[in-house]
């Protein structure tokens, strides 16, 4: 589908996807972390782009970052000290876990960017003052933007692009939708391709593209072969063999949490309240990654849940190497899977990783005894 092949062009040739958009005479304005507020920024009249690592080696970033830092933090680092993020006009780093906030303090100091932004949001998120200090947060980022960019943000321009993201992540449910429900009428690596290239490209193109991957997938033939299904759990996989190998096992991946996939287009903003609050409603009410809090069973109950949505035979759960807030959670998260008869495996590997053939062997016995 040329659409779809759309999608993997604008997350592998990223300095020719930021060339097009720069041609629009927009501002790139990056970031690392899905709760980045990218309707502010785009309602700002600048691009959001998220930020992957490139999967080079690491060589400058080691002289600012202990190499127990994940690998998306010393990824994104390395790529800007070595000069391959220098189309960015700027970047917005939510407070996250503690590799990330380190990471934006070495980056404030050593990048060369016109903006830079720190979001100190609320780490626990179901209590009443959270909704409070979360707007407030959000309005402070607001006005940085007017500031740095000398202009006014107006609630029809959010107002605008609320509407325009929520397109998106409407498209990208229904897409998600016909993928859980039909394995095989697009490839896992496929769908991926479709959330990264969506926190990449021009956003208008986006949308208009991922309705019509949605009305092309209306009418194609449904395939009928059995699979095993599985869910994700993890943080960012940008790993496009993990999905060929779940597939090449008799698998597929019906669902995920992950903030590189569901977690980032689930829910909506609110069109019927005031725009800022609004978009603070949801990143609060949003699903939490594990550098948040919403409550002692949140992210297990969520787990559950989606497994019994898919009716997914088991779970993968996807580690990257030195992610200490997901290796807390783990233990916990498995123990309530087991509690419920629901089988697990976790995979550790690094963003960029790509020797599917390192993997490929346990993955395939964790289908088989699903």
């Amino acid at each position: 589908m040329k659409e779809i092949k759309r999608f993997h062009e604008a997350a592998s040739q990223l300095a020719d996807t930021a060339a097009r958009i720069r041609r629009t005479g927009r501002k790139i304005i990056g970031y690392p972390c899905s709760y980045a507020p990218e309707e502010l920024i785009h309602a700002a009249g600048c691009h959001p782009m998220r930020l992957f690592s490139s999967g080079h080696g690491i060589v400058q970033a080691e002289n600012h970052l202990q190499s127990y830092c994940c690998s998306v933090v010393r990824g994104i680092l390395e790529d800007s000290l070595a000069g391959r993020l220098d189309f960015l006009d700027g970047t917005m780093f939510p407070h996250t876990c503690d590799s990330m906030q380190r990471l934006s303090d070495i980056w404030r100091m050593n990048g060369a960017y016109e903006f830079f932004a720190d979001l100190a949001l609320p780490a626990k998120l179901n209590t009443p003052n959270s909704a409070v200090y979360m707007e407030s947060v959000l309005a402070r980022c607001k006005a940085d933007l007017e500031t740095a960019l000398k202009i006014s943000i107006t609630d029809a321009d959010l107002a605008a692009s609320i509407a325009l993201f929520n397109r998106i992540r409407t498209h990208l449910s229904t897409i998600h939708d016909f993928y859980s429900r039909h394995p095989g009428q697009i490839r896992g690596s496929d769908m991926n391709a479709l959330v990264k290239g969506a926190m990449i490209m021009d956003r208008d193109e986006a949308a208009a593209l991922l309705a019509d991957v949605a009305a092309s997938l209306r009418h194609m033939p449904v395939p009928d072969t059995p699979v095993t299904r599985v869910v994700l759990s993890g943080s960012v996989c940008d790993i496009p063999d993990l999905f060929d190998a779940v597939e090449a096992a008799g698998g597929a991946v019906v669902g995920d949490d992950l903030c590189t996939g569901q977690r980032w287009f689930d829910g909506q903003v609110a069109e019927d309240q005031p725009p800022l609050t609004a978009l603070a409603n949801r990143y609060r009410e949003r699903v939490i990654c594990p550098s948040k809090h919403a409550g002692l069973t949140t992210r297990a109950d969520h787990l559950i849940s989606l497994v019994n949505k898919t009716r997914a035979h088991g779970v993968l759960f996807v580690m990257l190497k030195f992610c200490d807030p997901h290796a807390f959670d783990y233990p916990y998260l498995k123990e309530c899977l087991d509690a419920k008869g629901i089988r697990s495996m976790a995979l550790e590997m690094d963003e960029g990783y790509r020797n599917q053939g390192q993997f490929s062997t346990r993955i395939e016995t964790f289908i088989h005894m699903l």
